[in-house]
C-alpha cells in the first residue's frame, strides 16, 4: 500500500511499526522524525514542505503551533537555519552574524561563540537541572568544563557570566574567578586569604594560606596524604600552569596541613 507523501513506514527494536517523515531539500535527504501514525508523518512532512516553499524568512523567534502542526520544535530551526543561511546542521543551531543560538527548547536557547560551531553541530546538549552535557563515548561530558569551569565550581565565587546570563557560554562572557579545586577565596577587612578544605565525610579545613596557588598545592599534598592513608576517594588534583617543578615542590614541601589530615584514621 502507497504512503502518502513524505512518508514510510519503519519497525523499532520492539517489533512495533512506527512512520517516519522525511523531505529533500537542496539535494539534502533531511529525516523529520518518527511518528505513531501516517497521517501524522505527513503533517510534519507539510509543515516542512511550509517552511521550504514559503516566501517569508522565518527564524525560531517566530516559532508558533499554526505554523507547526507535527514538525518538532528542533526541526523548525534546523530547516530555517538551511534555508536562510544555507548550511545544513543536524542539531537546533541558527546562526546569526558573530555567533549562534542552541535551542534545546522553545524558550531553552544557549549562545556560543561562532568557533564552537563545529564541536556543536556533531553533539546534542541535554539538560538536567542546571547542567548541561553532551555524550561522548558512551559518557556524559558537562559541557562547562569546555570554558574552564571545573565540576562542583561555584557560581559567583568561581566564576561568573559577565552579563548575568548563564545561557550565555560566549568566551568574553565567562570569567574564572578561581580555577583551583579545594580552594576558597576569603575577603575580610580589605584582607583575602586563599582556604583549602577537602572533602572526606564532611569538609576538612587543610589551612589557610597567602596566595591562591600556595593553598591549590596544598590541596594536592592533602589529597596525597589522605591516599596514602587508604583514602579511595579520586581527588581531582590541581594543575598550576606555567610553575617550574622546583618552585612548586619548595611550596608543596612547606605547605603546612592540618593536623586533623595529618592524622586522619580510615576506620
Amino acid at each position: 500500500m502507497k504512503m502518502l507523501p513524505g512518508v514510510y513506514k519503519s519497525a523499532k527494536k520492539d517489533g512495533s511499526i512506527s512512520y517516519r517523515a522525511s523531505i529533500t531539500f537542496r539535494s539534502k535527504h533531511i529525516s523529520l522524525g518518527s511518528f505513531k501514525s501516517e497521517e501524522q508523518a505527513h503533517y510534519a512532512y507539510l509543515d516542512a514542505a511550509e517552511i521550504i516553499n514559503n516566501s517569508n524568512i522565518f527564524t525560531p523567534d517566530n516559532y508558533s503551533a499554526s505554523l507547526c502542526r507535527m514538525l518538532p520544535f528542533s526541526k523548525w530551526v534546523v530547516l530555517n537555519n538551511f534555508k536562510n543561511n544555507g548550511i545544513y546542521i543536524k542539531t537546533p543551531i541558527y546562526l546569526r552574524k558573530t555567533f549562534f543560538n542552541y535551542y534545546i527548547s522553545e524558550h531553552d536557547v544557549l549562545t556560543f561563540d561562532a568557533d564552537d560551531l563545529f564541536y556543536y553541530s556533531d553533539h546534542s546538549i541535554l539538560r538536567r537541572g542546571s547542567h548541561l552535557f553532551v555524550t561522548e563515548y558512551g559518557m556524559q561530558v558537562n559541557i562547562a568544563s569546555r570554558y574552564g569551569i571545573r565540576n562542583f565550581a561555584r557560581p559567583g565565587k568561581d566564576f561568573r557570566f559577565v552579563n548575568g546570563n548563564n545561557n550565555d557560554f560566549r568566551y568574553e562572557n565567562i570569567e574564572i574567578l578561581n580555577p583551583y579545586q579545594g580552594v576558597t577565596i576569603e575577603r575580610k577587612s580589605e584582607k583575602t586569604c586563599y582556604v583549602t578544605r577537602i572533602h572526606i565525610n564532611g569538609n576538612f579545613t587543610a589551612g589557610r594560606y597567602p596566595s591562591i596557588e600556595e593553598a591549590a598545592i596544598a590541596y594536592n599534598k592533602a589529597a596525597d596524604l589522605l591516599e596514602k592513608k587508604g583514602v579511595t576517594k579520586h581527588f581531582e588534583r590541581n594543575y598550576i600552569e606555567e610553575m617550574p617543578a622546583k618552585e612548586y615542590m619548595d611550596i608543596y614541601n612547606s605547605a603546612s596541613i592540618s593536623e586533623k589530615i595529618i592524622n586522619y584514621k580510615l576506620y
